[in-house]
């Protein structure tokens, strides 16, 4: 049974016959029957009728649920006398409730223009068709119970019933590295969302570090174009190729509000710099072996290739995110780049001091949680997220300088201050948010901004494992570059079950997205980037945000943005 509606964009839905006249429609009622059967349940009572023997008369159901959408249900007695208006209105309540637990995806194909009003014309058209959709599904819903209950609803409920997401794609030729598949593979050019998107996933936890592994696999896969989208992206300044299967479109819509949409115009001809598949049976995976049933890096010539195999363990979006960043961390170390996972922010004080901080630690260290408590003081007047996950540091004009690779954040609800995600629900995607780790991805930067780079005043590492009492050893500062490699090195931090770890653990500089996968190239490559940062001034050190400390997961981190706020404000 699929999970995602994949509804064809390039219909103008104005009637109720087009969406109960459809075979999407009768394969929706099967499914939904098929649930109930499972669960024997009392709503199957309504529609006993149209039962002949052990199976249901899918069509006939349908048909009679057609002519209800056009003519009273007592005027139907002719056709079927014996169906209970009560248990009939309950069932369909329950039928839209399932469709609307799906992932609704519309698809339109569109020939990418250059022009930029033919191009917004596009989209307005696309916004358009999809408005309408939504506003035929609702007026259905509601025609049918109108005229099985007799009376309209006193209340009406704009509920979000049509296409949560809705892409434009075209058939771009993009260099395939020698796999003549990836040039039928549709590209999605343009998302729109219709919030707030909210996608419920099989999964909620990342596991395990992810193998790299010397071997060829493009021109031994198969992706078909009936199955598959490719969604370019740039991931820093680097061009990815990301393959989602239809299965999995919701974390494919998750990619748009985090990272920058590659331009056809930008990627026609190119080779990418990296590749993520995501969502692929592992049959089809060649030599396919057990270690790599989370996901997989694979080597291909010249480029890293990212595979997360499609099940139910990996339907996550943290899978996504983590592998696309861990390729893009290899090619950074491979450039003789430094690789951080962490945050940063520029942050400009009401007084008008400025600086710009790094934090780097690990999933639940309190890295993003610190910034937006600064954000929420009354003495800061503006916090400028450029990194929120990973970003690198480079040497240029002999000062190091960072650059980060995500326009958005994938945040975790439980560590947000109350409020802020309905703060954000205009423009966010929601991810499991009834349960543990819930997340939102939401948009907090441009592309240019993210990009451009920027000299660094402050280096900390995130513990949020030590408890303090004293507001002066809330921040630490090394006397030795030796000393502040060994911290960071560690990677210690108290696990907030962002992942499947529990308690006190350590990460190789808690990053385990291509520097502990590459840990001999990467020790030297930090060694000279933390020398160069002491000898330049850039202040290194330690900032203890107590997210993991039980009675600290909300006050620690103003604590210890309070203590940051006033180095700022000393700062010469």
């Amino acid at each position: 049974m699929s999970r995602s509606v994949i509804i064809d964009g390039s219909v103008i839905y104005t009637n109720y016959s087009q969406i109960m006249g459809h075979r999407k429609f009768e394969e929706l009622l099967k499914e939904f029957i098929t649930i109930l059967s499972e669960k024997n349940s009392p709503l199957l009572e309504a529609i006993s009728p149209f039962k002949f023997g052990n199976e249901y008369d899918i069509r006939r159901l349908s048909e009679y649920l057609h002519l209800l959408s056009m003519r009273n249900i007592r005027e139907l007695i002719h056709i079927m006398n014996y169906v209970n208006p009560e248990k009939l209105e309950k069932f369909i309540e329950g039928f839209y409730s399932f469709w609307r637990s799906k992932h609704r995806f519309m698809v339109r194909h569109e020939k990418y223009v250059s022009d930029y009003n033919r191009r917004a014309s596009i989209e307005y058209t696309m916004t358009m068709i999809g408005d309408q959709f939504k506003a035929v599904i609702k007026n259905l819903y509601r025609q049918l119970i109108s005229n099985i209950s007799n009376e309209f609803p006193k209340v009406m409920r704009q509920l979000p019933s049509g296409a949560q997401a809705m892409f434009l794609y075209d058939y771009i030729e993009c260099d395939d590295f020698g796999a003549k598949w990836m040039k039928n593979i549709p590209t999605i050019w343009a998302a729109i969302f219709d919030p707030p998107a909210i996608f419920y996933t099989k999964s909620n936890k990342r596991k395990g570090i992810i193998p790299i592994e010397e071997k060829d696999i493009l021109d031994k896969i198969n992706l078909s174009s009936n199955e598959w989208f490719r969604i370019p992206i740039y991931v820093g300044k680097l061009l990815f190729f990301n393959f989602v299967h239809k299965e999995y479109l919701a974390h494919g819509a998750g990619l748009a509000n985090l990272f920058e949409i590659a331009s056809p115009k930008d990627i026609k001809n190119k080779k990418p710099d990296g590749i993520i598949i995501f969502g692929i049976a592992p049959e089809k995976i060649p030599d396919y072996n057990e270690k790599w049933k989370n996901a997989v890096v694979f080597k291909d010539k010249n480029c890293y290739v990212g595979v997360i195999p499609g099940s139910d363990e990996n339907d996550y979006f943290g899978y996504m995110k983590k592998t696309t960043l861990t390729v893009h961390n290899l090619i950074m170390i491979d450039n003789e780049k430094l690789p951080i996972h962490g945050s940063m922010a520029q942050i400009t004080l009401k007084s008008g001091k400025k600086a710009v901080a790094m934090f780097v630690g690990d999933s639940g260290a309190g890295k993003s949680e610190t910034l937006d408590a600064l954000n929420r003081m009354e003495e800061v007047a503006e916090v400028n997220i450029i990194i929120d996950d990973m970003g690198s540091l480079d040497i240029y004009n002999d000062s190091v300088v960072a650059y980060g690779t995500e326009t958005g954040a994938f945040v975790r609800l439980d560590d947000l201050p109350p409020g802020y995600a309905y703060h954000t629900m205009d423009r966010s995607i929601f991810m499991n948010p009834d349960k543990i780790n819930a997340r939102v991805i939401v948009p907090f930067n441009n592309y240019k901004d993210i990009i451009t780079p920027i000299k660094i005043d402050f280096l900390f590492y995130a513990n949020n494992y030590t408890e303090v009492k004293d507001e002066s050893e809330r921040i630490k500062f090394f006397e030795t570059y030796e000393d502040a490699l060994k911290v960071f090195s560690e990677g210690k931090r108290m696990a907030k079950g962002t992942t499947s770890e529990k308690g006190l653990t350590t990460s190789y500089f808690a990053n385990p997205f291509g520097a502990i996968q590459m840990k001999d190239k990467h020790e030297k490559i930090a060694q000279k980037f933390f020398k160069k940062m002491f000898e330049t001034g850039v202040k290194v050190g330690e900032i203890r945000t107590m997210l993991g400390v039980e009675g600290y997961e909300k006050e620690g981190t103003m604590l210890a943005a309070k203590a940051l706020m006033k180095i700022i404000e000393q700062k010469g």
